[in-house]
């Protein structure tokens, strides 16, 4: 028989971080952590399988509230120790675990409960936004709102990324992320607005329009960063939403791309075609070549990015032929009149970047098969290096710098 795991949020407070409650912020934590049943404040208390408890005048790290939910036997402390926070307990232990975490109570009385810190429940490599970055708990206070909110904005932000997204859109996508939230905007809205961006980008390529198409282009690569931090901050996402914005990220570059070398055709009809239909094709072999590769190495290789893999993959995923940086080769050539040059440009790095790929692809094949398991560095690097160039740059996230 399958065994019911119950939550009770225990209090809450009045602040809001990031348009949220503390208890609905913990809700949706738990709903996304999936297998809770999430009980009102009047509902009795449980008496068969187990039950996590949440102080509500803390904010947790969506990872803390995840791995307390797999982690039955925990008496969690806040970040730097001191106050209990939380609790997963068998339903037998729930009164006493409630005055404990309450602090009515001191933590003896709970047999086979261990204590745990957000820093022990949780690795500091999260896999999914590529960097490190210890688990956080911490009390909410009027005085540590905007504080809070700018931490759980840097915990939202990817360590491993493009140029453009790393150096240059934090603080705006901060700025218009506060403005989303006062103006109810969900991060689907921002991610079907940023879709049809893509497509009228597309469009003003097409004819040639290459200066309109570049501003409504970066408008769309700004909306593209902006939607999954406004999920993140807001715990709110969508099956829809996630299916929109990665088919959006695959589709797009390449249609663009195309629409770029139509635009030129349209220019100097005749005068372009067979060079033009090689600068293209080179182009999206190599995007598709690129993608497989990162793809076959997530789902074959190491579980992971292809570009957490060493040092040097990090740091290739700054510039390698992704859309940012190639819609800045396309920005250049454009801004001095030659957007032939642009595309071509855009080929040539496409195939080196794919050519460094299918290398990096077969060393990896070479040292799965004599060295076992592939680890990302990130897993083996200490946060606290803070001396090592690659734990700056890739560990962490300028949002939170």
């Amino acid at each position: 028989m399958r065994t019911t795991t119950s939550a009770r949020v225990l209090g809450d407070v009045l602040v809001r971080l990031w348009g949220l409650s503390s208890h609905d912020r913990i809700a949706r934590q738990l709903q996304r952590a999936g297998g809770v049943r999430l009980l009102a404040p009047s509902d009795p208390r449980p008496t068969q399988g187990s039950i996590v408890l949440l102080r509500g005048d803390y904010v947790y790290d969506d990872r803390v509230v995840a791995a307390l939910v797999r982690t039955p036997g925990v008496l969690l402390t806040a970040s730097g120790g001191g106050a209990l926070v939380a609790a997963h307990v068998p339903s037998n232990l729930a009164a006493r675990a409630e005055d404990v975490v309450g602090g009515t109570a001191a933590p003896g009385g709970l047999p086979g409960v261990r204590h745990a810190t957000p820093e022990s429940l949780v690795p500091a490599y999260q896999k999914e936004l590529r960097k490190l970055g210890p688990a956080v708990v911490r009390p909410i206070t009027p005085e540590t709102r905007r504080e809070l909110e700018d931490q759980l904005f840097a915990g939202a932000y990817k360590g491993v990324t493009d140029l453009v997204t790393k150096w240059v859109w934090p603080r705006p996508a901060r700025w218009v992320t506060r403005l989303c939230v006062a103006a109810g905007i969900r991060p689907n809205h921002v991610t079907a607005v940023g879709s049809l961006l893509a497509l009228v980008a597309g469009a003003l390529f097409a004819v040639g329009e290459y200066g309109a198409g570049l501003v409504i282009g970066w408008l769309m690569t700004f909306l593209d960063t902006l939607d999954g931090k406004l999920a993140r901050v807001t715990v709110r996402s969508s099956r829809f939403g996630h299916l929109l914005d990665h088919g959006t990220d695959i589709l797009h570059p390449p249609l663009w791309y195309l629409a770029w070398g139509l635009g030129l055709a349209g220019m100097e009809p005749g005068g372009r075609g067979p060079a033009l239909g090689v600068t293209l094709g080179v182009i999206v072999a190599g995007y598709v070549v690129g993608r497989l590769v990162e793809g076959a190495f997530q789902i074959w290789l190491g579980g992971f990015s292809i570009f957490c893999w060493r040092r040097i993959d990090s740091y290739s995923r700054l510039v390698t032929a992704r859309r940012n940086p190639n819609l800045l080769l396309l920005t250049a050539g454009a801004a001095v009149g030659r957007p032939d040059l642009g595309l071509v440009a855009v080929a040539v790095w496409t195939a080196l970047s794919s050519a460094v790929l299918l290398v990096r692809l077969g060393l990896a094949v070479h040292a799965r098969v004599t060295s076992g398991p592939l680890r990302s560095w990130l897993a083996d690097a200490d946060n606290r290096a803070r001396a090592s160039l690659s734990v700056r740059l890739f560990g962490t996230s300028v949002a939170e710098r």
